[in-house]
């Protein structure tokens, strides 16, 4: 008996639902459960975090796995009586399914960086950020960009990880003036806070009300479809930079720009 195309949606999406179920139940059960006691030399934090990184790696994968094989399944079984509004309809689902596999290696990535050991050294902060603006260019050619990089910017911290902090900054700086001419970025000492960094451009910036919104995992004020991205990054700065130390804030205005002022603990 053939299959049409309204009786294989609703199994999709079933499929679909049942996986966003198991993700959201595991976790939930995730932040329920009570942390266990410290094993053997480990400390509760990081065990916290081998768990959270089990959990996450094969409990929530599990149930996308099954959307996926299934949707293949059915576009290969009976993609011939679909038609191309159900090929459409099943490729939705596993781009859905991709990008929960994404934002599943984004919180993995986020996990890490609480139990990563810090290797403090001086930085160059001047020098790790024209790195990362070379790279920049390097992505975007054709894009116009005025930079201005304050020489002398320097720090005591993890370099691989304060790299990460201007890769994300600067990255969403170049990301949020996409749509802006001329567009400006500029890496500053605070002029009034000489321990303490800015990152400004004059990009999409924020409607301010929403600020404490910024640094949570998955928390997007613009569409994905107009600046795409994990939603992950501004939560990787702020705790790498607790974990210096330090603090974060944020100033913005729409269709004006942002600024992002951090400070690094010396110790």
């Amino acid at each position: 008996m053939l299959i049409g195309t309204a009786n294989l949606l609703p199994i999709a999406l079933a499929l679909l639902a049942a996986a966003a179920v198991g993700a959201a139940c595991t976790w939930w059960l995730l932040r329920r459960r009570p942390s266990r006691p410290p094993r053997h030399t480990a400390t509760p934090g990081a065990i916290e975090d081998a768990e959270f990184s089990s959990v996450v790696s094969h409990d929530l994968r599990a149930p996308i796995r099954v959307v996926e094989g299934f949707t293949r399944i059915v576009k290969e079984d009976y993609g011939a009586v679909l038609g191309r509004i159900g090929i459409d309809h099943l490729d939705r689902v596993l781009g859905a399914a991709t990008r929960m596999n994404h934002m599943i290696d984004a919180l993995l990535a986020l996990s890490r960086l609480s139990s990563q050991p810090l290797a403090r050294a001086p930085v160059d902060l001047s020098l790790l950020a024209g790195y990362v603006v070379e790279d920049l260019r390097r992505l975007s050619p054709d894009r116009q960009v005025e930079v201005e990089i304050e020489p002398g910017l320097a720090a005591s911290g993890d370099p691989t990880l304060l790299r990460m902090v201007l890769e994300n900054l600067l990255g969403n700086a170049w990301k949020y003036t996409a749509n802006t001419e001329p567009a400006r970025i500029a890496f500053l000492r605070h002029p009034k806070e000489p321990a303490t960094f800015t990152v400004r451009d004059n990009g999409a910036g924020f409607d301010m009300r929403f600020a404490d919104r910024l640094f949570g995992a998955f928390q997007r004020l613009h569409s994905a479809s107009e600046f795409p991205g994990t939603g992950i990054g501004l939560a990787s700065v702020r705790r790498i930079v607790l974990r210096h130390g330090g603090a974060i804030r944020a100033e913005g205005e729409p269709e004006r720009g942002a600024s992002f002022h951090f400070s690094l603990s010396d110790s």
